[in-house]
């Protein structure tokens, strides 16, 4: 009972023991106490559709121990009498304790969220990942430097001076490395706005390719010649880009011409024949077929159409369906194609030689 009763720093050792005991018991009640809800939480979350109990029992499941040992120190000094010094202290503590468990909540937050984004979109843009990826990063700098700026300001660093160099380094920063940054966020907006995925057939300017990969700084497209193209993202948007896969149908015009030896009532009949073939097609919608002029050697007409599935192959399929089908037609009506022909007309004029006598002197 003597050594119980005897006094260290203020307080009798039964005090500290009492202290003591008691952050065991504050520790060992939260530890079971998280351990029941997330036994609870992950039953529940099996039963459920929604992300939510996922999240809380996630970030639960986050909670350190570090920070239960913090909590329980802090609660247990309550049975204690400490200088003003050491209340301030282990209150900087439990505080400091309190922002680094913020920060790791607030990035297992950010993560959950990506996961769940990058789940849902990395079926339609494979390029999401290393985006979502390069985001979540930058997130979790955010978040690991304002906790940092928080703990230096707890400690009584000035933080002020430390902004404002932040300031200026940052700004020198980014004006050395403007190009990166551009294209960094360049990649960003082509994840998030979708001018095109991984798999469409763009044309930039006079180069046309299929995107292969949509990545941090670049973008890979390959051409139908079989390189690869490399685009910086910042200049890519910066182009006018044409998508054809997002193509809802597809415009065709051509042409053709029939000779001037062909009889006028055949040529009258010749856009009634055309509308015939094209509306026998799938997935076709006829526009107009028009005698549209005379040519040096042929009578031209001009066909307007338009498929409704936009593959290339599609559309080929259907024209060479088109071509054989006039072709046939007109050799059953005895209508000939032209070509570039020349006729030569030539006159023939009879010249008379004038006739010189010659005399012997």
């Amino acid at each position: 009972m003597i050594v119980l009763d005897a006094t260290y720093y203020g307080n009798t050792v039964l005090a500290w023991l009492s202290a003591l005991l008691l952050m065991g018991v504050i520790t060992v009640v939260l530890r079971l106490l998280i351990s029941l809800v997330m036994r609870r939480l992950s039953a529940f979350a099996k039963k459920t559709e929604t992300d939510l109990d996922d999240l809380v029992a996630d970030l639960i499941a986050r909670t350190k121990l570090f920070f239960l040992l913090i909590v329980s120190m802090y609660f247990a000094t309550f049975a204690l009498t400490l200088p003003q010094a050491a209340t301030r202290v282990i209150r900087t503590v439990a505080m400091l304790a309190l922002l680094i468990q913020a920060a790791i909540w607030a990035s297992g937050f950010i993560s959950f969220w990506l996961k769940r984004q990058m789940k849902r979109k990395l079926e339609e843009d494979a390029a999401t990942a290393t985006t979502f990826s390069a985001l979540g990063f930058l997130s979790k700098l955010i978040v690991w430097s304002v906790v940092l700026l928080l703990v230096l300001d707890n400690l009584g660093v000035d933080i002020t001076t430390l902004v404002a160099g932040l300031g200026i380094g940052g700004i020198a920063l980014a004006l050395a490395v403007q190009n990166i940054l551009g294209d960094l966020f360049a990649s960003l907006s082509i994840v998030l706005d979708k001018p095109f995925v991984i798999g469409d057939f763009i044309i930039v300017g006079d180069l046309l390719g299929t995107v292969e990969k949509i990545g941090l700084k670049t973008t890979r497209v390959r051409s139908l010649s079989g390189e690869q193209l490399v685009f910086s993202n910042n200049d890519l948007l910066q182009s006018r880009i044409r998508n054809y896969k997002r193509m809802f149908e597809r415009r065709i015009l051509f042409s053709f011409g029939v000779t001037y030896q062909t009889p006028h009532e055949k040529l009258a009949a010749i856009p009634a024949m055309i509308r015939e073939i094209i509306e026998a097609q799938d997935q076709v919608r006829f526009d107009r077929a028009h005698f549209k002029e005379y040519g040096d050697f042929s009578l031209n007409f001009e066909i307007v159409y338009y498929v409704k599935n936009p593959d290339y192959n599609f559309y080929m399929d259907t024209q060479q369906a088109i071509n054989l089908a006039l072709y046939r037609r007109f050799q059953e009506e005895a209508i000939d194609f032209a070509y570039p022909t020349q006729t030569i007309h030539m006159n023939s004029e009879t010249v008379a030689l004038p006739v010189t006598n010659h005399k012997k002197s």
